[in-house]
């Protein structure tokens, strides 16, 4: 496929070049503060968004640990030294959605991802990268905007978030907060209502 436009910044854009290109895509990851966006790429090294996803997929198989997040590419950073998993239920609706990712950020966590088990698929990933109000903000504006359905969705609303965080004391405050919300998935019945309020 021909480059939309001609190279930036003196990165080669050719497919003769391509190999440079992904080295170079590679650096650009490792020194980005956060997600980077497929179409920043693309308009940076002068081609399109699909040469910039095959670029991608061609550095994952050549085993580079980067991670596609709603907000765009992420070269893996170092774990945090706390990983946890949080069992929440709740309707699908995208304000409630909303205050239950905040309650997690506000308490110093970092939401990795959304997991819901399906009958045919097993479980079901979705990775989100979510580490404050604003990528909240914007994670919900991209969801409104596409119309895409929450993973809850599959599992009638039971799920799990993998939440990270330095400091061992966020996984408590996280708990207390879903619960103050009534999200939290605790031992009881299974057929309790869903929390929508």
């Amino acid at each position: 496929m021909a480059a939309a436009t001609g190279p930036r910044k003196g990165i080669p854009g050719g497919v003769a070049d391509a190999a440079a290109r992904r080295r170079a895509i590679l650096q650009v990851l490792a020194e980005a503060g956060g997600p980077v966006p497929g179409h920043r790429l693309a308009a940076r090294f002068g081609v399109t968004r699909a040469v910039i996803v095959h670029d991608i997929a061609l550095l994952r198989a050549e085993g580079a640990p980067i991670t596609a997040t709603p907000s765009g590419y992420v070269l893996n950073r170092p774990q945090a030294r706390h990983v946890w998993q949080v069992a929440v239920r709740h309707g699908p609706d995208l304000d409630t959605i909303r205050r239950e990712l905040y309650a997690m950020v506000d308490q110093g966590a970092t939401v990795r991802d959304v997991i819901v088990e399906h009958p045919v698929y097993g479980e079901l990933r979705g990775l989100l990268d979510i580490r404050s109000r604003y990528d909240v903000d914007r994670f919900c504006q991209r969801m409104q905007s596409t119309g895409a359905g929450p993973l809850l969705t599959l599992s009638g609303g039971p799920h799990l978030h993998t939440l990270e965080s330095d400091d061992p004391a966020a996984r408590q405050r996280v708990a207390e907060a879903l619960r103050r919300l009534g999200f939290l998935l605790e031992s009881g019945p299974a057929d309790l209502p869903l929390v929508t309020r």
